[in-house]
């Protein structure tokens, strides 16, 4: 069986990268793309890359453009997906690959972003540690609706939550610290972006609690945890077109040995297909994912310090968001989870 899709948003890079994966589906057909802006522009004008959409034309972005799909990709900036969603037919899947529909507490929604709160979704992060030992895979089979996770967020989360179901670490003092790439803040043009500012250069952003993602970190250690868990979330740009490099840190729980902590992750993560942790003494590069949807993790124990370390390497415009969004998409509709997607990434 084929199902027909459309991917809003299509002109930027998340909206790319979907594309770009999808054409690689065997099950899922391509036949609408939209944008704003770049509406009425044949899709290879502004992505070039994608030679086998050079049929297709991008449409202006309206509910009329976006009903009759089987399945809906919505890569819109945040606070623009939720007015559209609430438009399209129940029986359309629907994978929101912005924040509209992340968060559970309208509170944090309102701090955070501001706006309308359309409510949460299930949540697109199959590998998830959630409570009754279970992982958030379990919630998506079948499901019409999909609110694809932030991409630090995935980082993170994936690098902290087997410790914390495991009971091997402390969920107070958690610090998380991310080296990423650019295409992460869209496509759109910003001073801050310019080659010229970021080349030869790394500069932190969101500091002292202060970004977007904080309450979705929290929100996903705490199902992990099974109790609030308090975390400091510190982003750093630098120069790489794509990748997220996050170093996050916990202190060890009492008496737990540096075995204990080996086997929390390996055991959490031994049977999935796109998050693998590396031979101790191993750490992963950015470049080891580069076109997959792969998270990479390496991990260490600092005695001296009592503190665990994660080293998560992931593509953003993959894992970090495109591959999570159509991981999440085979799930609910049946198919099996890993069609259409890479594990392999692209080197040099």
């Amino acid at each position: 069986m084929s199902y027909s899709v459309a991917v809003a948003g299509a002109s930027g890079y998340a909206g790319g990268e979907l594309l770009r994966l999808l054409a690689g589906h065997a099950e899922f057909d391509v036949r609408t793309v939209t944008a704003n802006n770049n509406a009425g522009q044949p899709l290879v004008a502004v992505h070039p890359h994608l030679r086998s959409y050079a049929d297709l034309t991008l449409s202006p972005t309206t509910t009329e453009a976006l009903a009759g799909h089987d399945i809906v990709f919505l890569a819109l900036p945040h606070g623009k997906s939720g007015a559209i969603t609430e438009t399209l037919d129940a029986d359309t899947l629907v994978v929101d690959c912005g924040a509209d529909h992340r968060l559970t507490d309208e509170a944090d929604w309102a701090k955070f972003y501001g706006g309308e709160f359309y409510g949460a979704w299930p949540y697109g992060l199959p590998e998830l540690l959630i409570e009754n030992h279970e992982k958030q895979r379990s919630r998506l089979a079948g499901v019409k609706r999909i609110a694809v996770p932030g991409c630090n967020v995935t980082a993170i989360s994936l690098g902290l939550a087997p410790g914390l179901r495991a009971g091997v670490i402390q969920p107070v003092d958690l610090v998380a610290v991310l080296a990423v790439g650019p295409s992460g803040a869209g496509k759109a043009l910003r001073t801050n972006l310019l080659a010229s500012e970021i080349l030869g250069s790394a500069s932190a952003y969101g500091v002292g609690g202060t970004h977007r993602h904080n309450p979705e970190i929290v929100q996903n250690l705490s199902a992990s945890a099974g109790e609030l868990v308090s975390v400091s979330f510190t982003p750093v740009l630098v120069p790489m077109a794509r990748g997220i490099l996050a170093t996050s840190t916990a202190r060890l729980a009492a008496g737990v040995t540096a075995h204990d902590v080996r086997s929390a992750w390996v055991d959490a993560y031994a049977d999935e297909p796109f998050v693998q942790v590396l031979l101790e003494g191993s750490f992963p590069s950015v470049s080891d994912v580069t076109g997959a949807n792969t998270a990479l993790i390496g991990l260490a124990v600092d005695e001296a310090a009592g503190r665990v370390v994660t080293i998560t390497a992931l593509d953003n415009l993959v894992k970090g968001t495109a591959g999570a969004a159509i991981q999440s998409a085979n799930i609910a509709l049946g198919l099996p989870e890993t069609l259409g997607l890479p594990v392999n990434g692209v080197a040099p």
